[in-house]
């Protein structure tokens, strides 16, 4: 086959309709990017960025941040801590484990009824540092409380509770409720 050559002309008017070509598809660009800017801008506006306002919330929010790392909780008496724990089964009893560290069997209160358990407790600081001393305070120091909804129900009066290594550990013999008995029918 032999190629066939395009006359000045035809090469012209093919160079002319790509660049037509592309001029529309640089105006439909241009269109989609200020719709996309409009967008934005009223973004913006609803939530007062860039104004004196939404500059005014940022601030602040820039001035509770600003001492991060001062725990005050020690300092704020209506704060509690909330303790980690793990839950698991055994064959016998639901077993729940807290590490607890620092914490005096004296400072802890568990309650315990048929389908839920409570721990409640206060880890003192054994320091007096004040709060501009600390570089981090990640510890928590103050009264803390757990509750915990059972996923079946426990016999309270078989409860354990240990404290060892500073980890609490409490075993909540359950209660056998797909216990079945034969019983026998008498004829009156």
């Amino acid at each position: 086959m032999t190629k066939q050559k395009k006359s000045f002309l035809d090469k012209i008017v093919t160079s002319e309709d790509a660049r037509e070509f592309e001029e529309e598809k640089k105006v439909e660009t241009d269109k989609e990017i200020e719709s996309v800017d409009s967008k934005i801008d009223e973004v913006e506006k609803s939530f007062n960025i860039g104004s004196d306002e939404g500059k005014e919330l940022k601030e602040e929010g820039d001035e509770k941040n600003e001492g991060w790392h001062n725990n005050d909780v020690e300092n704020s008496s209506d704060e509690e801590g909330q303790l980690t724990v793990d839950v698991y089964k055994t064959k016998e009893s639901i077993v729940i484990k807290s590490i607890i560290g620092g914490v005096r069997s004296d400072d802890l209160d568990i309650s315990v009824t048929s389908d839920m358990v409570t721990i409640k407790g206060k880890r003192n600081n054994p320091d007096e540092v004040g709060s501009d001393d600390y570089y981090y305070q990640e510890c928590f120091w103050g009264n803390f409380s757990r509750s915990i909804i059972l996923p079946c129900d426990i016999k309270t009066e078989g409860v354990e509770a240990t404290i060892k290594n500073g980890i609490l550990t409490l075993k909540l013999p359950k209660i056998e409720k797909n216990s079945s008995m034969k019983i026998e029918v008498r004829e009156e």
